[in-house]
């Protein structure tokens, strides 16, 4: 498109009806894609002599061409304005970076079903329980359901080939139905008092298990008033955290800030009365824009092609905020609420989602934007559905099979979690055998996360090929761990950096990043940060372990000897630093005795 643009033999051509307009460049690419009550006016407004806004004179100085396209209504204008920018991603728009959709539970069909996370089209049959505002989120509530409820979680296949019940029945989590150790009444019964719970109807789970305590204990059965004792404790202790007093619908409070170019967006998601999470999103601006264009944008690209709630709390008002009302009323067939100035309560959720705004973006802009790249590039590269926001790293040293130790490394969108590092001496396995190793302390890490309910990562990643991969995937479908995109990392020919290859758990063909990928840099952050952290450790203990030997090896020193000398110490380090007179003051220990241990620290004989 080299032909000048004629603005003002164009604009004669508009109509006045309500539509959408979007203006291209000289290849083609559309710049901006926009909406009118009235095409003419809107449009022509750009091409008026000293236009004050810098940006439109930079946009209006690229344009090629206009296409228009008419709609019925303003409504329905916003709703294919909407979708155009979410498709074409126009750079002079507001862009919602947005994640593929929100998740859901999927309550699969059958006499024992299974419960699991689920996102996309929901073609499968069965129930589907949310939307949840991220992953993490169904996976607490999916590890809540399983230690309350006790339903089975894993793959079908995995369930159909036991022949003995797996870790998650003897965890407590699991009531076997694969060896028919409860029967299909018990397990309904379970999956019922589990969906009433999730519609918000917890009060009535609470008394149906306390009618059933009651009878178990006048028929004798105190093992079966116990479980449903204990049940009764955990619904208690999870409705003090989840419940939002005075609400009892599906309501979403969103609130927006802008500063400094960048904005955020923070979205709370009530369903049934209960606060499912939140999660940040951070739009990507033209230039500066105010809080009420960016929630205006967000409104429309985030709720018109996902469910809408019945209710949403707003702040600041958004722009055009009638005719998103209308849009989303017909877009979901029923009035939708929006409101910008609620009392008590909500008021008080409504400024909580702001300040979470608040830090979010000032996180995002003192020191996360290179760290936000990389993980969107890693979420591209993976194929993954969200960006991941949490991702683990484990690795294996040792020097001849002497000292094995297995690190796990830890990172999120703010960069290393070091408080969540995590060494494991591994024992009893063949020396040398890395994939023993490795089974181990992935076995040790996830089976402590799952009793304790810690964080699950998104992505583990493997120091290694295949081979390691595999060992991952075993254990992760043995613990019945979800919802984790395992990743092996195999080193480059002659382990050269930028040579590395990605193994996926759900590929069989392996991914290559390009040398300059920042998804790759990522990568090798976190693979080199686990290498240090697992060297580190195998040297400390290989230090010790010879040290302690050489203590054990001196004749005449025997476990009462050993234990008085370590005790004087403080430890073989400093009993290695002390001098004979130093030894020989120790009760037991004579002046003979004190050179030799002198003499085999300091390798003369």
């Amino acid at each position: 498109m080299t032909t000048p643009f004629e603005p003002r033999s164009f604009l004669k051509t508009l109509v006045t009806l309500p539509g959408v307009y979007r203006m291209l460049d000289e290849r083609g690419v559309v710049l901006y894609v926009g909406k009118a009550r009235n095409l003419r006016r809107r449009v022509s407004s750009y091409f008026r002599e000293h236009h004050p806004s810098a940006r439109t004179r930079g946009l209006v100085a690229q344009i090629r061409a206009v296409e228009v396209t008419v709609t019925h209504t303003e409504a329905e204008a916003l709703i294919l304005e909407s979708r155009l920018i979410k498709e074409l991603q126009p750079r002079y728009n507001i862009l919602l970076r947005d994640d593929k959709g929100y998740p859901y539970i999927h309550v699969a069909e059958g006499d024992f079903p299974r419960l699991a996370l689920h996102r996309g089209a929901r073609r499968a049959p069965g129930r589907y329980l949310g939307p949840y505002p991220h992953a993490g989120a169904v996976r607490e509530t999916l590890n809540l359901l399983q230690k309350v409820f006790r339903l089975r979680s894993c793959e079908d296949s995995f369930f159909r080939a036991r022949s003995r019940p797996c870790l998650q029945y003897q965890i407590k989590r699991c009531t076997a139905p694969c060896v028919g150790l409860i029967d299909r009444a018990g397990y309904q019964r379970s999956l019922s008092d589990a969906l009433l719970f999730l519609e918000g109807r917890g009060g009535q789970v609470v008394d149906d298990l306390a009618r059933r305590m009651e009878a178990a204990a006048a028929a004798l059965n105190f093992e079966e008033a116990a479980v449903c004792r204990d049940q009764i404790a955990e619904l208690r202790q999870i409705q003090q955290r989840q419940h939002v007093e005075g609400e009892s619908g599906d309501l979403d409070v969103v609130a927006a800030v802008a500063r400094g170019g960048s904005a955020c967006v923070q979205v709370f998601v009530f369903r049934g009365g209960r606060l499912l999470g939140n999660k940040a999103f951070f739009p990507r601006l033209p230039e500066d824009e105010d809080a009420g264009a960016v929630l205006g944008a967000f409104l429309a690209q985030h709720y018109l092609d996902r469910e809408i709630p019945t209710e949403l709390l707003v702040s600041p008002e958004p722009a055009d905020a009638a005719l998103l009302a209308q849009a989303f009323h017909e877009r979901a067939g029923r009035r939708v609420a929006m409101v910008a100035h609620p009392r008590g309560e909500r008021l008080r959720w409504l400024e909580l989602a702001r300040r979470n705004a608040e830090h979010a973006l000032a996180a995002h802009l003192s020191s996360q934007a290179g760290t936000r790249q990389r993980l969107e590039a890693l979420r591209d590269a993976l194929g993954l559905e969200e960006v991941p926001d949490r991702l683990e790293c484990f690795d294996i040293s040792h020097t001849r099979g002497e000292a094995t130790v297995a690190a796990c490394v830890v990172f999120g969108a703010e960069g290393p979690i070091k408080a969540d590092y995590r060494r494991y001496n591994i024992e009893a396995i063949a020396p040398g055998d890395d994939y023993a190793a490795l089974r181990q302390a992935l076995t040790r890490r996830y089976t402590r996360l799952r009793e304790e309910e810690g964080r699950l990562p998104d992505v583990l990643l493997i120091d290694g090929g295949q081979g390691q991969l595999a060992q991952a995937r075993a254990v992760l479908e043995e613990l019945q761990v979800a919802g984790v995109t395992a990743v092996g990392v195999a080193k480059g020919p002659e382990r050269k950096p930028g040579l590395e290859t990605l193994f996926l758990s759900r590929e069989n063909r392996p991914l290559i990043l390009p040398p300059d990928s920042p998804a790759l840099h990522l990568v090798q952050q976190i693979r080199d940060e686990a290498h240090r952290f697992a060297i580190t450790g195998h040297r400390q203990r290989r230090a010790r372990a010879r040290a302690t030997s050489a203590l054990e090896q001196i004749p005449g020193i025997g476990p009462k000897r050993r234990q008085a000398l370590l005790r004087q110490f403080g430890g073989v380090k400093q009993l290695a630093r002390a001098g004979v007179e130093d030894i020989a003051g120790v009760d037991g220990i004579n002046a003979e005795l004190a050179q030799r241990i002198y003499d085999a620290f300091h390798g003369e004989t």
